[in-house]
């Protein structure tokens, strides 16, 4: 931008003003949001290493390379981060749910599709998983974790339902109960987090695909 000055008649150009504050508080944010996303990756793997209660402020702070109270720049608490690890996965994971059931396809379909996206979440949500294993009777009896329990129930009502549709439309057996069978088929997928690596023979799709092999055509020859 430039202006004209009134003693010279000459174009000058503005060396600072709004828009070189404008660019400076962009790049500020910018640099802000990075840092705060890698204080939120760091604290995660020490929460699914140490454990949420184990791990403290300072904890984060070292493995940041930073003191304590840098921390409280961007976090006012470690509720406060895990809380931003667990909110991100449950909103990831139900609308990856949500897709599929939106895709209206039979039942079995629907059920594989729900095995494949829960399959996809154990590399990015590794951590988040692994806190709520080891930690998520600490948390849920928390006001401000008490959507983790309001998710988790819509979570199940979507495998419910669905596994109830199919044994009405004869795709199921109707002898086992659909609760049951979900939280069976929820806890064998979350556990595998804790054994399955990333870059092995396998990736979680083909994990995913073995799975689905296992629950519906189970072991037996036939």
């Amino acid at each position: 931008m430039t202006t004209t000055s009134a003693n010279s008649g000459r174009p000058r150009t503005r060396a600072g003003g709004e828009g070189g504050a404008r660019r400076r508080g962009k790049g500020s944010a910018a640099l802000a949001s990075q840092r705060r996303e890698h204080l939120v990756k760091l604290a995660a793997e020490l929460f699914a290493e140490k454990g949420f209660q184990a791990t403290t402020v300072r904890n984060i702070a070292d493995e940041a390379g930073i003191l304590s109270g840098s921390l409280y720049h961007h976090f006012d608490s470690k509720e406060s981060i895990v809380d931003e690890i667990l909110a991100s996965f449950f909103n990831e994971i139900m609308s990856a749910y949500q897709a599929v059931l939106d895709e209206r396809g039979n039942p079995r379909d629907t059920i594989a599709g729900l095995v494949r996206a829960a399959f996809g979440s154990l590399e990015p949500h590794r951590a988040a998983i692994t806190v709520m294993q080891n930690d998520w009777n600490y948390l849920k009896g928390m006001d401000r974790f008490s959507y983790l329990t309001k998710s988790e129930d819509e979570v199940e009502k979507m495998w419910v339902d669905t596994l109830s549709a199919g044994q009405k439309n004869g795709l199921f057996r109707d002898d086992v109960d659909p609760k049951l069978t979900y939280r069976m088929v929820r806890d064998t997928i979350w556990v595998a987090v804790r054994w399955f690596k990333p870059g092995g023979k396998l990736d979680a799709q083909g994990l995913a695909e073995h799975y689905l092999n296992v629950m519906f055509d189970g072991i037996n020859l036939h």
